[in-house]
């Protein structure tokens, strides 16, 4: 497998979780009402899998070995544009954590907030992930031999297994920090 079959493949399960973001938009707007629960658990997606574990393979290996690279113009431009991309979603996922907590405090104007963002958010990623699968990740890796290509998806596999350890050490630290 090559680096980029993996980021690919990481991409369809972002797409079903943002085909349920957008429906779950249109019940909470339908049914005047949001379900917390729900919400925490596509904000926990985007935050730890989408960005933190596909970004962060993104950011941290393939731009960080592109880099070093001496990039055509375009794929440089467009390597830019989706590390600005990846900081949208990151401030629209904290955003949206912010108007949930106010209607989880009982300020339920902040539901159009909610519906907005997660609509924001359910535009956003189809394109974003069409950019890097059909413009980008392809013809990126012509930048690279097949040993380095290997080095990067085992560098791939190592941050997964490393991601699934901070994930728990951060819920305990939370924990303890409650305490």
């Amino acid at each position: 497998m090559m680096p980029i079959g993996l980021l690919m493949i990481e991409h369809r399960l972002i797409e079903k979780m943002i085909k349920h973001l957008e429906e779950r938009s249109q019940i909470f707007r339908k049914e005047n009402e949001a379900d917390i629960f729900f919400i925490d658990k596509a904000v926990d997606f985007i935050k730890i899998y989408a960005d933190r574990c596909h970004h962060g393979k993104e950011e941290d290996i393939l731009f960080r070995d592109l880099a070093k690279k001496e990039l055509q113009r375009e794929h440089k431009n467009i390597m830019d544009e989706l590390v600005q991309e990846h900081s949208w979603a990151r401030n629209a996922t904290k955003s949206l954590v912010s108007v949930k907590e106010k209607y989880g405090l009982g300020d339920k104007t902040a539901l159009s907030d909610i519906v907005k963002l997660m609509i924001e958010l359910a535009e956003f990623y189809p394109k974003h992930i069409e950019k890097e699968d059909k413009h980008f990740f392809i013809p990126c890796m012509n930048y690279f031999s097949k040993q380095e290509q290997e080095g990067m998806l085992n560098e791939f596999w190592e941050f997964d297994r490393r991601l699934v350890h901070e994930k728990y050490k951060e819920i305990v630290k939370e924990i303890e920090k409650a305490m």
